[in-house]
């Protein structure tokens, strides 16, 4: 672990605060746990959904939970402010920095720098796009690609039960050139491949925001006569379609079959009431996990080049919709 001076005074400060005196030896014992305590940088990219905000609680819960000390900051949607946030981690020489990057590309001289610094780095949620693959340690979070797979598993699967011919797809993506918006749209396209009657005609990112859904969806009806199907690539874009669907005088869940990917509250209540016929989870509670491999990272473990968390889907043919429980988010 590194030795920070102003750690030390902010951990003495704590100890000190609101307590009674204590015995020596229990001073020495917990200045003796302190030391041994990491100090994680965390750049989280915003807060875009539920979905991001959930993600974000879980990291300050679990860091809380581990003894891990946190220094949090929000990029607001903007690399450049994730990559001053990185430098400031790697100035203040943190254990492990930890962050979920806006796109792909674009990462490869601060993560130079904090290998530089011989801190290493684990990304979250998002993955990035590198030609030395030893600037980073690690991923955790969903494997988007079968997300996507899930996806057109379902379209096939509906359009099989229900006897349905040919079907117009649109696809709304999201933040272009990130992770879940490249492999959703991957993986989803080659779960369709070959299916003569499904028929991809339009793909418009909504930058995974409500009212970038809804403004896209308006779009797509005024330039298609017929929409058979949705595909939103988060619960976000989908709700904000949604409504424009109503607006418009459609049913959603009937007149257009809605597929969508995170697995809010929002969006369960919908799939319940109809409106939605498929929602594939994407978990963001993934924060003990964050803090099980930075401990693993700060003490010189290696890890796993990827960790994916187990996720479900949820369908309109599921016989027991009722007992999923609370999302929390």
């Amino acid at each position: 672990m590194k030795r920070r001076g102003m750690a030390a005074v902010l951990a003495l400060c704590m100890l000190l605060t609101g307590c009674g005196a204590r015995r020596p030896t229990e001073d020495a014992s917990e200045e003796a746990a302190q030391d041994q305590s990491i100090l994680l940088g965390f750049s989280q990219l915003g807060w875009e959904s539920a979905w991001r905000l959930a993600n974000s609680e879980s990291i300050k819960e679990a860091a809380e939970r581990a003894g891990v000390s946190l220094m949090y900051e929000n990029a607001e949607q903007k690399q450049d402010r994730q990559i001053k946030a990185i430098r400031s981690f790697i100035a203040y020489q943190v254990d492990v920095i930890a962050f979920s990057p806006i796109v792909e590309t674009g990462w490869d001289n601060v993560l130079q720098e904090a290998k530089d610094a011989g801190i290493p780095v684990l990304t979250t949620d998002r993955m990035v796009e590198t030609g030395d693959e030893s600037l980073y340690a690690g991923f955790i979070g969903s494997d988007f690609y079968t997300e996507g797979l899930h996806a057109g598993e379902f379209l096939i699967e509906k359009a099989r039960r229900e006897n349905l011919g040919e079907l117009n797809i649109v696809e709304l993506s999201g933040t272009l050139d990130s992770t879940p918006m490249l492999q959703r749209a991957e993986g989803f396209r080659d779960a369709i491949a070959g299916q003569q009657n499904l028929h991809l005609i339009d793909s418009m990112s909504g930058d995974f925001l409500r009212p970038k859904g809804k403004e896209c969806m308006k779009v797509l009806l005024e330039k298609y006569e017929r929409i058979d199907v949705l595909y939103s690539h988060n619960d976000a874009m989908t709700l904000g379609a949604i409504a424009a669907l109503e607006e418009a005088g459609l049913k959603p869940g009937e007149d257009v079959i809605i597929i969508t990917v995170d697995g809010e509250q929002a969006a369960i209540d919908l799939l319940k009431e109809g409106k939605i016929n498929c929602v594939i989870e994407c978990k963001p509670q993934i924060g003990d996990m964050v803090m099980e491999l930075a401990q693993k990272l700060a003490a010189g473990e290696e890890i796993p080049r990827c960790t994916y968390s187990e996720e479900q889907v949820f369908t309109e043919y599921d016989a027991d919709l009722d007992s999923i429980p609370p999302r929390g988010y």
